[in-house]
Protein backbone atom coordinates (compact mmCIF):
# COMPACT_ATOMS: atom_id res chain seq x y z
CA UNK A 1 0.00 0.00 0.00
CA UNK A 2 1.18 3.50 -0.87
CA UNK A 3 -0.50 6.65 0.40
CA UNK A 4 -1.15 9.55 -1.96
CA UNK A 5 0.41 8.18 -5.13
CA UNK A 6 3.79 7.15 -3.74
CA UNK A 7 4.67 10.59 -2.38
CA UNK A 8 7.59 10.82 0.01
CA UNK A 9 6.11 10.11 3.43
CA UNK A 10 7.16 11.87 6.61
CA UNK A 11 6.34 10.80 10.16
CA UNK A 12 6.24 13.46 12.91
CA UNK A 13 6.22 12.03 16.44
CA UNK A 14 5.08 14.36 19.23
CA UNK A 15 6.13 14.59 22.85
CA UNK A 16 4.24 13.25 25.85
CA UNK A 17 6.65 11.57 28.29
CA UNK A 18 5.59 7.96 29.02
CA UNK A 19 2.60 8.38 26.68
CA UNK A 20 5.21 8.08 23.94
CA UNK A 21 4.86 4.30 24.18
CA UNK A 22 1.84 4.81 21.89
CA UNK A 23 4.31 5.70 19.11
CA UNK A 24 5.43 2.08 19.07
CA UNK A 25 1.88 1.00 18.27
CA UNK A 26 1.80 3.51 15.42
CA UNK A 27 5.01 2.04 14.00
CA UNK A 28 3.47 -1.41 14.20
CA UNK A 29 0.41 -0.30 12.22
CA UNK A 30 2.54 1.41 9.58
CA UNK A 31 4.55 -1.79 9.20
CA UNK A 32 1.45 -3.94 8.84
CA UNK A 33 0.10 -1.62 6.13
CA UNK A 34 3.46 -1.73 4.30
CA UNK A 35 3.99 2.02 4.54
CA UNK A 36 7.56 3.14 3.98
CA UNK A 37 8.68 6.17 5.97
CA UNK A 38 11.08 8.41 4.02
CA UNK A 39 11.60 11.12 6.66
CA UNK A 40 11.11 11.16 10.41
CA UNK A 41 11.11 13.86 13.06
CA UNK A 42 10.50 13.73 16.77
CA UNK A 43 10.15 15.91 19.82
CA UNK A 44 10.91 14.80 23.39
CA UNK A 45 9.94 11.11 23.77
CA UNK A 46 9.09 11.24 20.05
CA UNK A 47 12.76 12.02 19.42
CA UNK A 48 13.84 8.91 21.33
CA UNK A 49 11.49 6.65 19.34
CA UNK A 50 12.37 8.36 16.05
CA UNK A 51 16.08 7.84 16.70
CA UNK A 52 15.69 4.11 17.28
CA UNK A 53 13.51 3.72 14.18
CA UNK A 54 15.74 5.82 11.91
CA UNK A 55 18.73 3.67 12.87
CA UNK A 56 17.03 0.47 11.82
CA UNK A 57 15.22 -0.76 14.91
CA UNK A 58 11.94 -2.48 14.08
CA UNK A 59 8.73 -1.73 15.95
CA UNK A 60 9.12 -5.08 17.70
CA UNK A 61 12.61 -4.23 18.91
CA UNK A 62 11.47 -0.81 20.10
CA UNK A 63 8.56 -2.49 21.87
CA UNK A 64 11.01 -4.66 23.82
CA UNK A 65 13.03 -1.60 24.81
CA UNK A 66 9.89 0.24 25.94
CA UNK A 67 8.59 -2.68 27.99
CA UNK A 68 11.82 -2.84 29.96
CA UNK A 69 12.02 0.91 30.53
CA UNK A 70 11.45 2.39 33.98
CA UNK A 71 11.53 6.05 35.03
CA UNK A 72 14.73 5.54 37.02
CA UNK A 73 16.39 4.02 33.95
CA UNK A 74 16.45 7.42 32.25
CA UNK A 75 16.92 9.81 35.18
CA UNK A 76 19.44 10.57 37.87
CA UNK A 77 19.79 13.20 40.60
CA UNK A 78 21.79 16.27 39.60
CA UNK A 79 23.49 19.03 41.56
CA UNK A 80 22.62 21.54 38.84
CA UNK A 81 20.98 24.80 39.90
CA UNK A 82 18.76 24.54 36.82
CA UNK A 83 16.86 21.32 37.53
CA UNK A 84 16.08 18.45 39.88
CA UNK A 85 17.29 15.64 37.62
CA UNK A 86 19.53 14.80 34.68
CA UNK A 87 18.45 12.71 31.69
CA UNK A 88 21.96 11.55 30.84
CA UNK A 89 20.79 7.96 31.29
CA UNK A 90 18.42 8.46 28.36
CA UNK A 91 21.41 9.22 26.16
CA UNK A 92 23.28 6.22 27.54
CA UNK A 93 20.30 4.00 26.77
CA UNK A 94 20.25 5.20 23.19
CA UNK A 95 23.97 4.54 22.81
CA UNK A 96 23.45 1.04 24.20
CA UNK A 97 20.96 0.20 21.47
CA UNK A 98 22.29 2.02 18.39
CA UNK A 99 25.83 3.02 19.31
CA UNK A 100 27.47 6.41 19.73
CA UNK A 101 26.34 7.73 16.36
CA UNK A 102 25.65 11.01 14.60
CA UNK A 103 22.21 12.05 13.38
CA UNK A 104 23.38 12.35 9.78
CA UNK A 105 24.34 8.64 9.79
CA UNK A 106 20.71 7.51 10.16
CA UNK A 107 19.19 5.18 7.58
CA UNK A 108 16.17 7.51 7.31
CA UNK A 109 16.59 11.33 7.17
CA UNK A 110 16.07 12.43 10.76
CA UNK A 111 15.68 15.59 12.82
CA UNK A 112 14.78 16.51 16.40
CA UNK A 113 13.29 19.65 17.89
CA UNK A 114 14.66 21.47 20.93
CA UNK A 115 14.08 24.96 22.36
CA UNK A 116 16.67 27.63 23.13
CA UNK A 117 15.73 28.52 26.70
CA UNK A 118 17.40 31.93 26.37
CA UNK A 119 15.33 33.06 23.38
CA UNK A 120 12.42 30.62 23.11
CA UNK A 121 13.39 29.88 19.52
CA UNK A 122 12.99 26.48 17.88
CA UNK A 123 16.23 24.65 17.25
CA UNK A 124 16.26 21.88 14.64
CA UNK A 125 18.89 19.26 15.42
CA UNK A 126 19.79 17.33 12.26
CA UNK A 127 23.54 16.89 12.68
CA UNK A 128 25.84 15.93 15.52
CA UNK A 129 25.77 13.40 18.31
CA UNK A 130 22.41 11.67 18.43
CA UNK A 131 22.41 10.91 22.17
CA UNK A 132 23.08 14.54 23.10
CA UNK A 133 20.43 15.76 20.65
CA UNK A 134 17.75 13.42 22.01
CA UNK A 135 18.61 14.45 25.58
CA UNK A 136 18.13 18.10 24.56
CA UNK A 137 14.82 17.44 22.83
CA UNK A 138 13.52 15.51 25.87
CA UNK A 139 14.76 17.95 28.50
CA UNK A 140 11.55 18.91 30.33
CA UNK A 141 12.19 22.34 31.94
CA UNK A 142 12.48 22.28 35.71
CA UNK A 143 12.86 18.51 35.77
CA UNK A 144 15.92 17.87 33.61
CA UNK A 145 19.14 19.85 33.41
CA UNK A 146 19.37 21.84 30.14
CA UNK A 147 21.74 20.54 27.46
CA UNK A 148 24.30 22.86 25.88
CA UNK A 149 24.88 22.48 22.14
CA UNK A 150 26.85 25.01 20.07
CA UNK A 151 26.72 27.56 22.87
CA UNK A 152 22.93 27.32 23.24
CA UNK A 153 21.20 26.08 26.39
CA UNK A 154 18.51 23.73 25.09
CA UNK A 155 15.37 22.28 26.67
CA UNK A 156 12.37 20.25 25.53
CA UNK A 157 11.29 20.95 21.96
CA UNK A 158 7.64 20.77 22.98
CA UNK A 159 7.76 24.45 23.83
CA UNK A 160 8.61 25.39 20.24
CA UNK A 161 7.15 22.60 18.08
CA UNK A 162 5.77 19.59 19.89
CA UNK A 163 4.58 17.82 16.75
CA UNK A 164 7.20 18.70 14.12
CA UNK A 165 4.99 18.75 11.03
CA UNK A 166 6.43 22.02 9.66
CA UNK A 167 9.99 20.78 10.12
CA UNK A 168 9.42 17.49 8.31
CA UNK A 169 7.78 19.26 5.37
CA UNK A 170 10.84 21.49 5.13
CA UNK A 171 12.96 18.32 5.02
CA UNK A 172 11.16 17.26 1.82
CA UNK A 173 8.20 15.13 2.92
CA UNK A 174 5.16 15.45 0.62
CA UNK A 175 2.68 13.43 2.69
CA UNK A 176 2.90 13.91 6.44
CA UNK A 177 1.62 11.63 9.18
CA UNK A 178 1.50 13.29 12.60
CA UNK A 179 1.07 11.68 16.02
CA UNK A 180 -0.44 13.88 18.75
CA UNK A 181 -0.33 12.23 22.19
CA UNK A 182 -1.94 15.11 24.07
CA UNK A 183 -5.08 16.05 22.10
CA UNK A 184 -7.40 13.67 23.95
CA UNK A 185 -5.40 13.34 27.14
CA UNK A 186 -6.90 14.51 30.43
CA UNK A 187 -4.88 15.01 33.57
CA UNK A 188 -5.48 13.70 37.06
CA UNK A 189 -4.75 15.28 40.43
CA UNK A 190 -0.94 15.34 40.83
CA UNK A 191 0.64 12.89 43.24
CA UNK A 192 4.02 14.62 43.51
CA UNK A 193 6.16 17.51 42.28
CA UNK A 194 6.99 15.60 39.12
CA UNK A 195 3.31 15.38 38.20
CA UNK A 196 2.80 19.08 38.98
CA UNK A 197 5.60 20.15 36.61
CA UNK A 198 4.65 17.71 33.87
CA UNK A 199 0.96 18.59 33.98
CA UNK A 200 1.77 22.29 33.77
CA UNK A 201 4.14 21.72 30.87
CA UNK A 202 1.66 19.62 28.91
CA UNK A 203 -1.19 22.08 29.46
CA UNK A 204 1.03 24.61 27.70
CA UNK A 205 1.81 22.48 24.68
CA UNK A 206 -1.73 21.08 24.41
CA UNK A 207 -2.97 24.50 23.36
CA UNK A 208 -0.41 24.87 20.57
CA UNK A 209 -0.52 21.31 19.21
CA UNK A 210 -3.80 21.87 17.33
CA UNK A 211 -2.20 24.66 15.30
CA UNK A 212 0.94 22.67 14.55
CA UNK A 213 -1.00 19.69 13.24
CA UNK A 214 -3.25 21.55 10.80
CA UNK A 215 -0.82 20.88 7.95
CA UNK A 216 -0.60 17.13 8.59
CA UNK A 217 -2.15 15.01 5.83
CA UNK A 218 -3.01 12.25 8.27
CA UNK A 219 -3.19 12.78 12.03
CA UNK A 220 -3.37 10.17 14.77
CA UNK A 221 -4.71 11.32 18.14
CA UNK A 222 -5.11 8.25 20.35
CA UNK A 223 -7.31 8.61 23.41
CA UNK A 224 -4.79 8.31 26.24
CA UNK A 225 -6.96 10.05 28.83
CA UNK A 226 -6.76 7.30 31.43
CA UNK A 227 -2.96 7.11 31.48
CA UNK A 228 -0.44 9.03 33.59
CA UNK A 229 2.44 10.56 31.68
CA UNK A 230 4.99 9.53 34.30
CA UNK A 231 3.76 6.00 35.11
CA UNK A 232 5.51 3.24 33.16
CA UNK A 233 3.34 0.34 34.32
CA UNK A 234 0.82 0.81 31.50
CA UNK A 235 3.32 0.83 28.63
CA UNK A 236 1.79 -2.24 26.97
CA UNK A 237 -1.69 -0.70 27.02
CA UNK A 238 -0.34 2.55 25.62
CA UNK A 239 1.23 0.71 22.72
CA UNK A 240 -2.06 -1.04 22.01
CA UNK A 241 -3.93 2.28 22.03
CA UNK A 242 -1.45 3.73 19.55
CA UNK A 243 -1.82 0.69 17.33
CA UNK A 244 -5.64 0.74 17.38
CA UNK A 245 -5.81 4.44 16.52
CA UNK A 246 -3.24 4.21 13.72
CA UNK A 247 -4.66 1.01 12.24
CA UNK A 248 -8.15 2.46 12.02
CA UNK A 249 -6.84 5.78 10.71
CA UNK A 250 -4.87 4.05 7.97
CA UNK A 251 -7.84 1.92 6.95
CA UNK A 252 -10.02 5.02 6.62
CA UNK A 253 -7.34 6.88 4.68
CA UNK A 254 -6.87 3.97 2.35
CA UNK A 255 -10.59 3.77 1.61
CA UNK A 256 -10.64 7.45 0.72
CA UNK A 257 -7.62 7.30 -1.58
CA UNK A 258 -8.13 3.96 -3.30
CA UNK A 259 -11.54 2.67 -2.34
CA UNK A 260 -9.94 -0.61 -1.33
CA UNK A 261 -7.87 -2.17 1.43
CA UNK A 262 -5.80 -4.20 -1.05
Amino acid sequence: MKIKNNKKIGLALGGGAVLGAAHVGVLRALNEHNIQINFITGTSIGAFVAALFAFGKTWKEIESIALELKWMDITSITLSKYALLSNEKLGELLIKHIGNRNIEDAEIPLAFIATDISSGEKVVLDTGNIAIAVMASACIPGIFKPIEINGKMLVDGGIAENIPVKTIREMGAKFIIGVDLNAKHTYQKPNNILDVIMNSFHFLIQKTDKFQTKKADLLFQPDLSKFNGSDTKYVQELMEKGYEEANEGLRKSFRKTTGSLN
